[in-house]
C-alpha cells in the first residue's frame, strides 16, 4: 500500500508538470512504466485510491446526464464590441477602478465542486442555475487536481477546450472530421460515452472561484493565484489595470498575442478586481454588473461554395481552392477558401452549392471546415483527371493528386519563386510575377537561367526600365554568396523547410558533404525522419539535380560553410526565448546570433528556459518568464551582451 501511495503521488506530480505547467520532467516511457506498475498493484489488491491517475480513463457509457443545481448561480457576461461600450461600462462602474483583464476562451463552461479537499463532481453551466452532471466525462481530463488544500465546499469554474493542434491531428484520421474546436470540446463533454471524451484530449482553463463555504478570497488576483497554487491549469496572462485606458491596452495585447495560441479565443474578460466592490455593484437578471466580455470579430462564418478550382504547386501537388459567395470575415471580404486535398473534400462532405463553414486565423486565406447545409441542386466536386494547367494525366498518392510534368508552368514558377525567395537565395525584389514574366518571355525554367539572363532583353520588357533592370541584376549578383541553410532551402527539396534546411546544414557543414550523403546517415540525424530522408536522398540521387547545382557553382554561386557554434560563447548552454518586437534585428537575425554564440533558441517558456529576450509589446511569454523567475533582458541589454 505504501508503494501504491508513492506511485499515485509521483504520477500525479508528473501529470501536473506535464498538463498544468507544460513542463514535463520525465519521458512518456518512464511515466507509462510507473503507470503500468500502479495498475498491476491495484489489480492485485483490489484497491484504487481516490486520487489515482487510473481513474482518469474513459469508463463505460452513461445512459443519460443527471441534473445538478449549482450552489451559486453561474452568470453569463454582458458583451462589448467597441471601445465606446467599454467606456460606458467604466462609467457605470466608477472611474479609477482597478480591473483585471484575461483571455476569453471559446469552449464549454465547466463547474467543478470540491468537498473536504476532494473532487466531488463536474457539471456544465446549463442555464446558470441547473447544469448536467458530466463527472464521468471530465474525469478523462488531466488539467485539474483530485485534491486541493481548501477543506470546505468550493465551486471552481473553467472552460473546457480542445487545442487547435490536437483538433488538426484528430481530423487527419477521423471518420467524421470535427468542424471547429468549440464544437469539438462541447461535443466531447456532452457525449454519453466517456471514451469519446478521452480521445479528444481536452484541457480545462480555469479562471474563477464561483463559491466557497467560508469566504477567504478578496480579489480576482487572489482567486487566480489560489487556482494556480492548487494545481488548476491557469493561463499566465493576467493584467491588473488602473482605469479603462490601461484595460484597452491589455485587450489590444490579447488581440495580438492570441493569434499565437494553440487554443481558440474569442475575446477578453474585464472584471472589477475587488470582491468588496463587486458585492456593492451586484447583478442584473442576467449578468454581473462588475464584469464584461470584450468580443473580437468572428473568425468563423458560413457562406455558399460556388466552385472549386485546382491549383498546381511546386511539387506538382494539386490543391483545391473553394470559390465562395463573398462574405465579411475578420474585417476582410472573403472570396476564396482552401481545402487540403481531394480526400479532405470527401471527409468534410463538401459539395458545390452547399452552405459551408469557413474559418480565418492569423490573416491567412480561410479554410473550409465542412458543410453545414445542403440544397436540392448541390453537386459533387469532380476529381480532376488531367492537369488544369498543362493537360498531363494526373497521378495519385493517397489522398493527394499530382501533375507529373516537371515543365508544367505553375510548377516551374513556384520552383523559381521559392529559389529566389527570402529564405532561399534572397534575390531582393523578386516576386512570383517576375518569375511568370521571365518564364513566359525567356523560358526561365532552371535556377541557372536566372544567372544567364541578357540585361538588354530584360530592359526591353514592358515595365522594365533602366532602374528596375539594374536593381534586378544587382540583386541577382548579390545572391551569389549564400549561406548553406538558405542554399538547401532554395533547392526546393520535398518536405525540406527552413528548420530542416538549418538542421542539415549544421550536420553536413558543406554543400558537397550533403550531395553524397546516404539515407542511413540522414535518418541518424535526430531531427530527420524517414520521409524527409527519403526526399533528400532521392533529390541528390538525380543526376540532373547535381548537374544543375554544379552549373550554379560554375556561374559563381558560393555557398558558405555552416557557422560553428562558439564554444564558451556568451550564450553557451542557454535556452533562450525571443518575445516581442526587436527594433534593430529581425527574429531570424537575433536567433542566428544566439545560436552562433552557443545558445539554443526555443519557442516557449518553461522551467528549462534560462533566458528571455523581451522586445516591445512582449506578452504572455514575458508573464510566464517572470512567474518562473527566468532571467529577462531587454534589446539594449541583448546588444550589450553581443558587443554591439
Amino acid at each position: 500500500m505504501d508503494k501504491m501511495r508513492e506511485l499515485v503521488d509521483k504520477l500525479n506530480e508528473y501529470s501536473r508538470q506535464y498538463y498544468v505547467l507544460d513542463e514535463p520532467t520525465v519521458s512518456d516511457k518512464e511515466y507509462d512504466a510507473l503507470y503500468d506498475e500502479l495498475k498491476k498493484l491495484e489489480a492485485e489488491t483490489g484497491v484504487v485510491y481516490f486520487d489515482s491517475p487510473t481513474r482518469r480513463v474513459g469508463g463505460d457509457p452513461v445512459s443519460s446526464f443527471n441534473k445538478h443545481e449549482h450552489i451559486e448561480r453561474l452568470y453569463s457576461l454582458d458583451k462589448a464590441t467597441t471601445e465606446e461600450e467599454l467606456v460606458a461600462f467604466d462609467k457605470r462602474v466608477g472611474e479609477d477602478t482597478e480591473y483585471t483583464v484575461e483571455y476569453k476562451f471559446d469552449g464549454l463552461t465547466i463547474c467543478l465542486t470540491y468537498e473536504n479537499g476532494q473532487f466531488s463532481r463536474a457539471t456544465t453551466r446549463g442555464n446558470g442555475v441547473v447544469g448536467e452532471d458530466v463527472t464521468a466525462q471530465v474525469l478523462t481530463i488531466k488539467s485539474f487536481p483530485f485534491t486541493i488544500d481548501y477543506k470546505g465546499t468550493i465551486e471552481v469554474q473553467g472552460e473546457a477546450v480542445m487545442r487547435l493542434s490536437i483538433l488538426e491531428d484528430y481530423n487527419k484520421t477521423a471518420d467524421e472530421p470535427l468542424k471547429n474546436a468549440r464544437n469539438a470540446a462541447a461535443g466531447a463533454i456532452r457525449n454519453l460515452d466517456p471514451k469519446v471524451t478521452e480521445k479528444r484530449k481536452l484541457d480545462i482553463m480555469f479562471y474563477n472561484v464561483n463559491y466557497t463555504s467560508e469566504p477567504f478570497l478578496t480579489s480576482q488576483t487572489e482567486c487566480v493565484e489560489f487556482l494556480r497554487q492548487n494545481g488548476f491549469k491557469v493561463h499566465p496572462f493576467l493584467r491588473v489595470c488602473k482605469g479603462i485606458n490601461a484595460v484597452m491596452s491589455a485587450i489590444k495585447e490579447i488581440e495580438i498575442e492570441r493569434k499565437k495560441l494553440d487554443i481558440l479565443t474569442d475575446g477578453a474578460v474585464v472584471k472589477v478586481n475587488s470582491f468588496a466592490r463587486r458585492k456593492e455593484m451586484g447583478f442584473t437578471d442576467k449578468f454581473p454588473r462588475w464584469a464584461i466580455a470584450y468580443k473580437f470579430e468572428a473568425e468563423e462564418v458560413t457562406t455558399i461554395l460556388k466552385d472549386v478550382k485546382w491549383q498546381v504547386g511546386r511539387t506538382g501537388k494539386l490543391t483545391p481552392l473553394g470559390i465562395v459567395e463573398p462574405v465579411e470575415l475578420c474585417g476582410a471580404t472573403v472570396r476564396k477558401a482552401t481545402l487540403n486535398n481531394y480526400g479532405d473534400i470527401l471527409r468534410k462532405n463538401v459539395k458545390i452549392g452547399a452552405r459551408i463553414l469557413i474559418r480565418r486565423s492569423n490573416e491567412v486565406i480561410p479554410e473550409i471546415l465542412g458543410a453545414t447545409e445542403f440544397s436540392g441542386d448541390c453537386k459533387e466536386v469532380v476529381k480532376p483527371e488531367k492537369c488544369p494547367a498543362c493537360g498531363s494525366h494526373l497521378t495519385e498518392n493517397g489522398a493527394n493528386i499530382f501533375c507529373p510534368n516537371e515543365h508544367c508552368r505553375p510548377r516551374v514558377i513556384a520552383k523559381i519563386t521559392n529559389f529566389a525567395g527570402k529564405n532561399g537565395m534572397n534575390i531582393e525584389g523578386f516576386s512570383e510575377k517576375t518569375a511568370e514574366l521571365l518564364f513566359d518571355k525567356f523560358g526561365v525554367e532552371n535556377f541557372s537561367d536566372l544567372y544567364l539572363l541578357d540585361r538588354d532583353k530584360v530592359r526591353a520588357l514592358e515595365g522594365f526600365k533602366d532602374l528596375k533592370t539594374d536593381n534586378l541584376f544587382a540583386a541577382i549578383e548579390n545572391s551569389k554568396t549564400v549561406s548553406l541553410p538558405n542554399f538547401i532551402f532554395a533547392l526546393g527539396i520535398d518536405n525540406v523547410g527552413k528548420k530542416t534546411a538549418k538542421d542539415l546544414a549544421e550536420h553536413f557543414k558543406t554543400a558537397e558533404n550533403l550531395f553524397y550523403c546516404g539515407k542511413d546517415e540522414l535518418t541518424a540525424i535526430p531531427e530527420i525522419g524517414e520521409i524527409i530522408a527519403g526526399g533528400v536522398s532521392e533529390y541528390f540521387s538525380d543526376e540532373a539535380n547535381i548537374a544543375e547545382i554544379k552549373k550554379l557553382f560554375g556561374l559563381g554561386i558560393t555557398v558558405s560553410k555552416a557557422q560553428e557554434k562558439i564554444n564558451g560563447g556568451v550564450f553557451a548552454g542557454e535556452k533562450v526565448v525571443l518575445t516581442g518586437s526587436l527594433s534593430e534585428f529581425t527574429r531570424d537575425e537575433a536567433a542566428a546570433i544566439i545560436e552562433n554564440l552557443g545558445g539554443t533558441v526555443v519557442s516557449s517558456v518553461s522551467k528549462n528556459t534560462t533566458l528571455v529576450i523581451a522586445g516591445e509589446n512582449a506578452g504572455s511569454k514575458l508573464d510566464k518568464a517572470r512567474a518562473l523567475s527566468v532571467r529577462v533582458v531587454s534589446e539594449r541589454e541583448f546588444k550589450a551582451l553581443i558587443g554591439k
